[in-house]
């Protein structure tokens, strides 16, 4: 492989990786920003609440969006696999 071949490559997978990420933390900072703005209102500073709803919201986000993640990587993986069989 070249070092055009591998920057290309490299560049694909952090593509990938962020396509894949962005979702998840967009809504673990969305999540987040509520509960701190719910907690400016409130004045309460309980430190389980900052946890418990973005992992909750998390888990679920990623419960919904699975088949696009397993899509992206299979996607990803047959680009990859074609340049191993090509020979670069």
């Amino acid at each position: 492989m070249t070092g055009a071949e591998v920057l290309d490559l490299a560049r694909d997978a952090v593509y990938v990786l962020l396509v894949m990420s962005g979702p998840l933390l967009g809504i673990g900072l969305l999540v987040g920003l509520v509960i701190a703005f719910f907690q400016a209102l409130t004045q309460i500073q309980e430190m389980t609440l900052t946890f418990v709803p973005k992992i909750i919201a998390v888990f679920l986000t990623l419960l919904i969006i699975l088949p696009f993640l397993g899509q992206t990587m299979s996607e990803f993986m047959g680009r990859l696999m074609e340049r191993v069989v090509s020979g670069g």
